[in-house]
This record gives C-alpha cells, structure tokens and sequence, in this order.
C-alpha cells in the first residue's frame, strides 16, 4: 500500500490541472493560428425549411435506428458464415471511435443523417497507415463523413473537416479510396419533384401563411362617407387612416372611434385553402413510400410494425452503408481471405418480455443457444459453468452432454480384467452346453 506521502506527491488537483490546460491552449492557439467556435464546428448543418417542419423528426428517427446496428470488421469462413471478429484499426473506427470528434454510433448517425440530406455521402479514410494510392495493403486509423461537391470520371472532390485547421476543407480524391453511399430512398427524398421535396414546399408554404395570419396586422378596410377622386379627397383619406392608426397605437387598450357614417370591414380571417390537405395526402404518401408508420414515432407499434419497418426502411440503409465500405476499404485479396465489413441485427429486441421466457426455451431445448448465449441477450452475465456453454437439452438430464474441452472416458478393459474374462468364459461354455444337449437329442432321436 503506498505511503500518505507518496499518494500526496503524485496525486493532481483538477483546478490546477485546468489551469495547466488553459495555459497550454493559450499559447498553442494564438491569434491568426487556430479559431475557437462557440458551437461545434465540425457538426453538419441541415437545410433549415428541414428544422421547421415534421422532415427533421422523420431524419432523426431514421437516422438513430440506423445507428443503432452496429457494424463490424469480420472474417468469415468458406461458407460465407461469420467466423471471428477482425483486430484492426478499422474494427476500432467502426466500433469504438471513427475520429477524434465522433464515437462509432454518433458516426453511424452521422453517416445516415448526411445522406438523408444530401442524397449521396463520401466515407473518407483521413489518417491511414500507408499511402492508398499507392498500395492497396494499409489499415484505416480514422474516418469521416463528406459531402461530394464535385465528380470526375474517376475522382471526387469532397468537403470534409479538417480538425488541424479546424476548417472545412476541399480536397480531390481516387474514388478507389472515398467509399461513395447514395441513399437508397434518392427519389423519393431528394429528387427535386419527389415526395420529400414537395412536401417540404408545401409546409415551408403553410408557415408563411402562418406568419402572415400572425404578424399582428388588422387588415381593415375604412369606407369614407365621400368619393375620392381628386388629390384634396385622396389626402383627406389618408389623414382619416393616419388618425385611425395613431389612436389605435396611442391608445392603451387598443380602442379607436369613428363617425357614424363610416364603415369599417375586416380582412384578417383566414383564407380558405387546401394546403393543409395537401400536406396531409404527402405525409402519408412519404410514410408508405418508405416503410413508416406514425405508430413507429410514437412508440406504440407492435411486433409485426416494427418488423416492416426495420427490413423496408432500416436494412437498406444500413446495407447500403456496408457494402460501400467493402467494396472500398476491403482489397480483393483480403476480401479472398474472407474479410468483410457485416452489420447485425438484433432479433430480439422486438420480442416482448412476456414472449421472451417461452423463446428462449424453445432456443435452448433445441440446442441453438447455450445458456449463457442466451444469458448475454437479455442482459445478464455469463455464469462460470462447463454446462453453461454446452449445446444441450436441459428437460432431459439422464442424456449426459460433454462439453467441448471435457475428455471422452476411457473404454472399458478388455484382456486384463478377471471379472471380465470369468464372465466371458461363463457365456462361451454355456453356448458350447446348450451346443451338445442339442446335439444329444438330435442323436437320441435318430436312433430311435
């Protein structure tokens, strides 16, 4: 156990630390060198008619259920059967940190949110271990998301953060290097006439009526008890608006007066139009075009809704993501030595708790999980048991299973057992007894 004095010496205060920091930043980022943001820089910005309407809420679910399959760097074997997970800097991109900003899921969502918005992303491999280029046999130590700018016959020109500058930066690159996503649902999101677009025109139509509705305009009309025809009638009119208006401004509560003989009508109901049908005929039309259903938002949706939705909207997305990165970031000789870049969809997360005691006895009597695989998808920890990660039917405990690693029991002795051979030999001379008696009896009765 280490000493008071020792504890003292090497322990730091978080204040002084702080301070040591700040000093550090202070004299790294001067002046004309680096730029300190308020918000952070590197985030991506949307379409801002996205931010005013139901679009952005449709882009954030899509986006977080993406997200929330993980994506992997795998092996697998002549089967194309998953066989173990791959140790490399790529794994470590997909499953712990993409860049030094973005953890693995906040980059899977990133990834999704950008396509959504863009229609086609770039995946770009930043820092690398060796040049692209030139080889083909290097790991990717980070990644990030781009926004294709400019296409070229065999490049791409792609802005992307660069955080050595902290900046947005434009840069040319091999589209053998940039793994290049286009969304699956292009023409139904981001085709100028396709049902996203137009509803989007439409709403950002239906808030400017709004806006106007409310801007705190009357909108009357004052029916003078006189024509006005000639320039000395038209000023007198405008001075009866002008006295209207100050009274109306000047007043407390609002309140203005006017003579007897004039009139005044009011413009400030709302006009009748079909906008909000409209919007409601597009919204249903976007759902069932991309596989939604307002229960998903919600959080009602049973099973069998949410089923639908993961395979017609979320599996391709997500496939779509993966096998850009294969094709890209896997050469063809590891791609020959059974490499592959998979996402795994969790099964049983759509499996209710009541239904999910009755599965998981079906799953173990049938010998498809062992215990402690099953343990694992509802949450709890693996048991230390040899049992526990034996294939077995545990309602029939008189067939013993062996476990992978347990010894098969040695065969019985044969020639060096006593036992054995006095009860061998008891067999054989009762067979040769029951031999001779009917040998006897045949003999007996031919003489006869």
């Amino acid at each position: 156990m280490a000493s008071i004095i020792d504890r003292v010496k090497n322990s730091v205060n978080a204040f002084i630390r702080s301070e040591a920091v700040e000093n550090t930043v202070q004299e790294t980022y001067q002046p004309g060198g680096y730029t300190s943001y308020g918000m952070r820089p590197d985030r991506g910005t949307r379409r801002m008619s996205q931010d005013r309407s139901l679009v952005s809420s449709i882009y954030t679910r899509l986006s977080i259920d993406v997200a929330a399959i993980p994506i992997e760097h795998v092996r697998n074997d002549d089967q194309g059967r998953y066989l173990e997970d791959v140790d490399s800097a790529l794994q470590s991109c997909l499953k712990v940190e993409a860049n030094i900003d973005q953890a693995a899921r906040q980059f899977r969502q990133d990834i999704a949110l950008s396509l959504f918005d863009k229609g086609i992303v770039a995946i770009v491999p930043v820092d690398t271990t060796a040049d692209p280029n030139v080889t083909e046999a290097y790991d990717i130590i980070t990644l990030r998301v781009g926004e294709i700018v400019a296409w070229y016959p065999y490049h791409v020109r792609v802005k992307i953060w660069n955080e050595r500058t902290a900046r947005y930066q434009e840069m040319t690159l091999s589209k053998k290097v940039v793994a290049i996503v286009e969304n699956p649902f292009y023409q139904v999101m981001n085709e100028p006439n396709g049902t996203l677009q137009r509803l989007m025109r439409k709403l950002s139509y239906l808030d400017s009526i709004d806006e106007q509705t409310s801007s705190g305009k009357l909108d009357i009309i004052i029916q003078l008890p006189y024509t006005i025809r000639d320039d000395q009638r038209r000023e007198q009119a405008e001075n009866r608006r002008k006295d209207i208006e100050m009274q109306l401004t000047g007043s407390r509560y609002g309140i203005a007066y006017s003579d007897a003989t004039e009139k005044i009508t009011q413009l400030n109901r709302p006009a009748e139009n079909n906008l909000l049908t409209q919007v409601e005929k597009l919204t249903e039309q976007l759902f069932s075009q991309l596989g939604l259903a307002p229960s998903v938002f919600d959080g009602t949706a049973d099973e069998v809704v949410m089923l639908n939705y993961r395979n017609r909207a979320i599996e391709p997305i997500i496939a779509a993501i993966t096998e850009a990165m294969e094709r890209t970031f896997l050469s063809k000789t590891a791609r020959t030595q059974g490499q592959s870049i998979m996402y795994s969809m969790d099964p049983f997360r759509l499996v209710p708790l009541s239904d999910l005691a009755d599965l998981g006895d079906k799953l173990l009597r049938n010998k498809i999980l062992t215990p402690n695989e099953f343990r694992s998808i509802i949450g709890y920890k693996p048991i230390n048991d040899g049992q526990a990660d034996v294939l077995s039917n545990p309602n029939m405990p008189e067939s013993k299973q062996l476990s992978p690693d347990a010894e098969a029991p040695a065969p019985a002795p044969a020639g060096d057992d006593p036992a054995f051979m006095a009860e061998q030999d008891k067999i054989v001379n009762g067979v040769f007894d029951d031999l001779e008696k009917t040998i006897d009896d045949l003999s007996g009765g031919s003489g006869g």
